[in-house]
């Protein structure tokens, strides 16, 4: 399979407070070949110019990566939030609720979501553990995963719940404001396998770089890149040209760029957009990590 994809876009995204985020880094990478490369700003990026810039700036036919999770657990327990009647049925209903209850926070904040009193007890936050964090299906005591996480933990990978906001190795923050970018953009981008694979034009996935790390023979728990060194020996077993430079690397923009390059070929392969556990019930309400089988 050859991928349609002229570029490739990946982001390494941020939940943390606050309007601009060091955390977040975009890079692109041509179908033609070179280097991955760091989209800069002036200053950090903010959420908002993420969202602007995808709907607004992206190149034609591009696969935008993005690190976060697309929506929370739901088939383990058959249901987002067992025992609501207001329970979202679909990931795409999840994020307009999640957008309404948060809407006036600024910066694609999620803190009004995860505080209100119906939701909070399902999520671990500071200095609190909800009555409903576990659920009876977490026997394992950190919370609920999705499908596709217990396909990535399968893999050597170490993921955490999305309904877990304790810890430096959480992701439920920048899920959650990922997926209020999610609603926001609308139609503007299909997000599979929420929306089917388009036959033309940009779409949005979900990655984990530490899946691109371990392609390029990263260890498990060890796939952090703080150093241009580094990274270009990773580039270099992708079969990517390496990075200009040398030196200390930002960890953030060394994921991005290796995500891109990792991407930029994985995109082309079959199996990885038929994994056996992306049943259609699976895709509509929990999504999927590519990459992950």
């Amino acid at each position: 399979m050859r991928t349609r994809f002229e570029h490739v876009l990946a982001i390494d995204w941020s939940g943390a407070a606050g309007e601009r985020q060091r955390g977040i880094a975009l890079a692109l990478a041509s179908r033609a070949g070179g280097p991955p490369t760091l989209i800069r700003r002036d200053r950090p990026w903010s959420r908002e110019e993420v969202l602007h810039y995808l709907r607004d700036e992206l190149p034609p036919d591009t696969l935008v990566g993005i690190d976060m999770g697309l929506a929370l657990p739901f088939v383990d327990c058959g249901a987002y939030f067992p025992g609501l009647l207001d329970s979202p049925p679909d990931a795409r209903s999840l994020w307009a609720l999640i957008d309404v209850i948060a809407f006036d926070e600024p910066h694609l904040g999620v803190s009004a979501f995860v505080d209100h009193d119906e939701h909070a007890p399902f999520f671990r936050r500071p200095g609190e553990e909800g009555a409903l964090f576990r659920c009876d299906m977490a026997e394992h005591g950190r919370g609920r995963f999705r499908v596709t996480e217990q396909a990535q933990e399968a893999m050597g990978c170490r993921p955490t719940s999305n309904f877990n906001l304790v810890g430096a190795a959480q992701v439920g923050k920048a899920s959650l404001a990922g997926m209020r970018l999610l609603h926001r953009l609308g139609d503007a981008l299909p997000v599979w396998p929420v929306d089917p694979l388009p036959p033309a034009g940009s779409m949005l996935i979900e990655i984990y770089t530490a899946i691109a790390a371990l392609a390029a023979g990263c260890r498990a728990g060890r796939t952090k890149l703080r150093s241009v060194e580094a990274l270009n020996a990773a580039l270099g077993a992708l079969g990517s040209p390496p990075v200009d430079g040398s030196g200390p690397l930002d960890d953030h923009a060394a994921d991005a760029l290796l995500a891109a390059a990792w991407l930029r070929d994985a995109a082309g392969r079959e199996e990885l957009w038929q994994p056996p556990a992306l049943t259609p019930q699976v895709a509509r309400t929990e999504g999927w990590t590519f990459g992950a089988i």
